[in-house]
């Protein structure tokens, strides 16, 4: 928390809390009398216009979210969005995010990089998303629960082959924990007792995927298809065994890649 943070905390007329009670702890621990209303993805459509009908009338509203940043992978868009339709100065605090913190310290190359969040919970939406990904040269960045760490990063592997990666969790607290490795090695610490929200962190692609084989893709793919396996899977083991992404291997199958 800043200094600013705490000022303006204090002098504000409202703050609008994703959790009022997760937020009036740390409102009690820095002495903040102001009181505060509930704001989160819940009930966001009903609050918008009973906020801005109080900004409207001269009062000033804080907005903040339970851990993070407001609008970043939590509530805050769309208030953001009304207000300034509305007419009304928005005016950003810094503060933690657990996402650049992590990437600050995870090894991997910090510029550029793509932040996407939270991954679809559906397999296959999950997948189509990665694969979307496959090609992207700049760090991926991702939040994801505990208990399908271990799933994503199955599937990260799978989309975009064995890549370095890193993974973060508990950021700026006494248990701040980093684990650095490949995509397969990370897999391994992934399937212990796992607690708190983590920060996955993936290399990007190489600007021209190196494929130097003596076999070519294609003919890797169709010999294993010739055994009777469904090219969708033979393209997956092709993957696997070169160390390569799903998508590079599909491109060379199909003769996308020239």
């Amino acid at each position: 928390m800043t200094i600013r943070a705490i000022e303006i905390l204090k002098t504000v007329d409202l703050i609008a809390a994703e959790d009022t009670r997760h937020t009036q702890m740390l409102l009690n621990h820095f002495e903040i009398k102001t009181k505060t209303i509930s704001f989160h993805e819940h009930n966001t459509q009903m609050r918008i216009p009973e906020l801005l009908a109080k900004l409207a009338n001269g009062e000033t509203i804080a907005q903040v979210s339970d851990a993070g940043m407001p609008s970043i992978s939590d509530p805050g868009k769309e208030l953001v969005r009304a207000a300034i339709d509305a007419g009304v100065p928005v005016v950003p605090l810094p503060g933690a995010n657990a996402a650049t913190t992590a990437l600050i310290a995870s090894g991997l190359p910090p510029q550029p990089f793509l932040f996407y969040g939270f991954l679809p919970r559906k397999a296959g939406e999950k997948n189509r998303e990665l694969e979307k990904l496959a090609h992207e040269s700049a760090t991926l960045l991702f939040y994801e629960s505990p208990h399908r760490v271990g799933k994503t990063l199955a599937a990260m592997q799978t989309a975009f082959g064995d890549r370095q990666a890193a993974l973060a969790r508990e950021l700026t607290k006494k248990f701040e924990t980093f684990i650095r490795g490949s995509l397969s090695a990370l897999q391994t610490y992934a399937a212990g007792d796992l607690k708190g929200e983590f920060v996955i962190m993936v290399e990007g692609a190489a600007d021209k995927p190196a494929v130097d084989v003596t076999v070519p893709l294609k003919m890797q793919v169709e010999a294993i298809v010739a055994t009777g396996a469904k090219p969708n899977a033979a393209i997956k083991l092709v993957a696997k065994q070169n160390g390569l992404a799903k998508q590079v291997v599909y491109d060379a199958y199909h003769e996308l890649e020239k």
